[in-house]
């Protein structure tokens, strides 16, 4: 499992015009499910994110994590964060859950979100969606369970 996760003022998901998820301050995390990929995953995936700290404390240094912040979460579906560019020209998706799998695992992800006391926002699965963020720092980070659970 993938996650591009970047530290926001506010963020918002559109699908066809129509606003599917918006946030203020927080996180967007961008994320694509692996072909590989099983629920131990998706659990350390976001336990990871939201206990991150990517916030800064009154001395700023980002020691303070969404949790503490009291921050929100929009949480965008991204196959193509596996997208294997070192052959020619065009990414090979092949490391890339099936969209069935990675449509069962991305609601699982939300569930799991939503044990903790943040806000979560979504995309929409499978959607072609238009993305505003207003980054703040700007703090970008990219997590990979593969290296969790020794894949690489």
């Amino acid at each position: 499992m993938l996650a591009v996760v970047q530290r926001v003022n506010s963020a918002r998901c559109f699908v066809n015009g129509k606003l599917t998820g918006s946030i203020t301050r927080g996180i967007v995390t961008f994320i694509a499910v692996g072909k590989n990929d099983e629920v131990k995953d998706a659990q350390w995936m976001v336990k990871k994110i939201v206990n991150l700290r990517l916030f800064n404390d009154d001395n700023y240094k980002m020691n303070l994590s969404l949790l503490q912040i009291g921050g929100e979460i929009l949480l965008i579906p991204q196959f193509t964060l596996y997208g294997d560019c070192r052959k020619g020209y065009r990414p090979s998706f092949s490391q890339a859950a099936p969209s069935e799998v990675a449509r069962v695992m991305f609601s699982k992800i939300v569930d799991l979100l939503k044990e903790y006391p943040v806000k979560v926002a979504t995309g929409v699965f499978g959607a072609r969606m238009q993305i505003e963020v207003e980054n703040e720092g700007p703090v970008t980070l990219i997590i990979s369970s593969d290296d969790k659970f020794g894949r690489i």
